[in-house]
């Protein structure tokens, strides 16, 4: 890749250019050794003094301290500076690795490869390194000949598929806010970007159609909105874990997706700890732009009256909810869900907001909890669609199977709020199985498919 092109500055460094000053400095591998620090992790040392199994460093402070040998890490060659491949490294160690992804950090630049992998380090801000432009210059090039970036393992897994007629699968793990969702994203939209015909995109466009390209990269504001949240350290984690096949037909366009989903975290939907907040959505649903919405789905706009989604934050910092619920509602459009299908779903949504204030007290000398109130429980039943005295009587005296008869069981209070948040937990949770399944049948095109990318 040329270094004048202006996109190089976030994806490569001048290899000419740093070759050039490593041959000017002066190297000696046993004169100098990385040390363990408690503020930097590793730092740099002059070995001043060998004896045995004890080494003497001098730190760049100017002060002397013994070491022993097994415990220095050897230091590789000024030309191995930020690399872009750290199997290439003549001496593999955890400084080395760290040293040299720190060095590219410091540098904008995010991805480096270490063999088959490819270790993308969280800038926390947007970089301009996924647009078409960028895409394409990844398009039909051998890993070697372009920088370290996820369009280049995306492609490689593209043409392999192609190449080889096999099905191929993109892993992509690290631990919570290291980027797996927004890196998923981008693997998705590269296949959109590579595989999109330009001309019937120009027509859907004019008829006013969305391509399928674009239901596929839409689908990512739904399932965020209701499978993602934010915890002490991510903003928009993914509190689910998934698989996401992207078909492909013959001639390797794209043919569909869909997508699976495991262990949805239930329990975040009753309560959070501090400083986290529940699902997107009800924060969403209660911003300034839904208020369009409010009067059918029986809440009111401010998130601190509702007991489930008040236990931590309210909101994110730099984040507009408000502007976020207009994102996850054209996203619906795109997806083709039907008005019913729209309000069906915001209104079980906020029936779980509404349950969390139902209330219920203890009968004195009994052990049977009685309704505080009927004018929550309606509410819920309204969005609900079912009679609020069953829905009361569900709670309090629920029918129980013994044998072959049902008998019915009273519940003391303890047991008529376990009760309710079993029901809201596992409401959600249906509704979220019901939207991925919703979601997949948007993207279940009847075109022929030969592979997929996983």
């Amino acid at each position: 890749m040329d270094p004048s092109d202006p996109d190089f500055q976030y994806l490569g460094v001048d290899r000419k250019a740093l070759l050039k000053d490593a041959e000017n400095a002066s190297f000696d591998s046993k004169a100098v050794a990385w040390v363990e620090d408690e503020k930097e992790g590793f730092v740099v040392a002059d070995v001043v003094e060998t004896s045995g199994d004890s080494v003497t460093v001098k730190l760049k402070d100017g002060n002397t301290k013994s070491i022993k040998k097994d415990n220095l890490q050897q230091v590789n060659p000024p030309k191995f500076a930020m690399t872009e491949d750290m199997a290439n490294l003549t001496f593999l160690n955890d400084a080395a690795v760290l040293e040299n992804l720190r060095a590219r950090y410091y540098h904008k630049l995010i991805y480096t490869y270490s063999g088959l992998f490819c270790v993308a380090v969280n800038p926390y801000k947007r970089f301009p390194i996924y647009t078409f432009e960028v895409a394409m210059k990844y398009k039909g090039k051998r890993r070697a000949e372009m920088p370290p970036h996820l369009f280049s393992v995306s492609d490689n897994a593209y043409h392999n598929m192609l190449a080889d007629r096999e099905n191929q699968s993109i892993l992509i793990t690290g631990e919570s806010g290291a980027g797996k969702t927004e890196n998923t994203k981008k693997v998705i939209s590269y296949f959109a970007y590579v595989t999109a015909n330009p001309a019937k995109k120009a027509d859907e466009e004019a008829a006013n159609k969305c391509s399928l390209e674009d239901q596929i990269i839409q689908a990512n504001p739904i399932l965020e909105a209701y499978g993602n949240a934010k915890t002490n350290r991510n903003n928009n984690s993914s509190r689910f874990g998934k698989f996401i096949r992207i078909h492909f037909g013959t001639t390797g366009k794209i043919a569909g997706a869909d997508i699976e989903f495991y262990l949805l975290e239930k329990s975040r939907v009753t309560s959070q700890m501090k400083g986290e907040r529940n699902f997107h959505i009800f924060y969403q649903l209660l911003s300034d732009y839904g208020k369009r919405y409010h009067d059918k789905l029986l809440v009111a706009a401010d998130p601190g009256l509702y007991t489930f989604i008040n236990q931590g934050e309210l909101t994110i910092d730099g984040v507009d909810d408000a502007e976020e619920m207009k994102l996850t509602d054209e996203a619906i459009d795109i997806m083709g869900f039907s008005n019913e299908e729209r309000m069906s779903l915001f209104k079980c949504t906020t029936s779980v907001v509404n349950m969390g204030e139902m209330k219920f007290k203890q009968r004195p000398r009994e052990e049977q909890a009685e309704a505080d109130g009927a004018a929550e429980a309606e509410k819920v039943a309204f969005l609900l669609g079912v009679n609020a005295k069953d829905l009361l009587q569900s709670f309090l005296k629920p029918k129980v199977k013994v044998g072959n008869e049902y008998v019915t069981k009273g519940q003391n209070l303890e047991q008529v709020n376990f009760a309710v948040n079993a029901l809201a937990k596992s409401l959600y949770s249906r509704l979220f199985t019901w939207l991925v399944q919703r979601v997949n049948k948007t993207l279940d095109t009847k075109v022929k498919r030969q592979y997929f990318i996983g």
